[in-house]
């Protein structure tokens, strides 16, 4: 069987909105020893825009809110509490916060750096759930790199 990676976004593409505060929470995560990947998939019809595999094992999912207009068309946003630990929201300094659930993180970010505003409650991951997202994770990780290391390959045997 042969399936065909879906690779990153293109690093040489200009960023959106979304992606620029995903690039902020991305450098927040690694300073707390969290591995972090863009437009992830955890299942089918869902694609989160930063998941974050922590120290211990923990996995984090940020979606990243430009404008009101981006977060209240978000319907899928729920479908993503089965899939992590804790969820959160990144926003910038001018997002009406006051919108994002109570029971939900929030993270206030830039382009450049971001800092956790509200820790949300954690909801451990059910083992069997945990082990199939860590291996999507490395994978995916994996498969990224040697995208980087050899653009023109971008199908895989299984």
């Amino acid at each position: 069987m042969v399936s065909t990676l879906h690779a990153p976004p293109d690093v040489a593409a200009p960023l959106a909105p979304g992606q620029l505060l995903a690039r902020g929470v991305c450098r927040l995560l690694a300073s707390h020893d969290f591995a972090s990947l863009t437009e992830v998939a955890p299942a089918p019809g869902l694609r989160v825009d930063v998941m974050a595999l922590g120290p211990k094992g923990e996995i984090w999912v940020i979606e990243c809110k430009s404008s009101r207009a981006d977060f209240t068309s978000d319907r899928k946003w729920t479908g993503y509490l089965e899939w992590c630990d804790r969820f959160f929201w990144a926003v910038d300094a001018d997002f009406p916060s006051e919108l994002l659930p109570l029971e939900t993180g929030m993270i206030l970010a830039d382009p450049y750096s971001a800092e956790i505003q509200r820790m949300p409650t954690e909801s451990r991951l059910a083992p069997a759930r945990r082990r199939v997202l860590t291996q999507l994770f490395a994978r995916q990780a994996a498969r990224r790199l040697l995208l980087l290391r050899d653009p023109q390959f971008s199908v895989f045997s299984s």
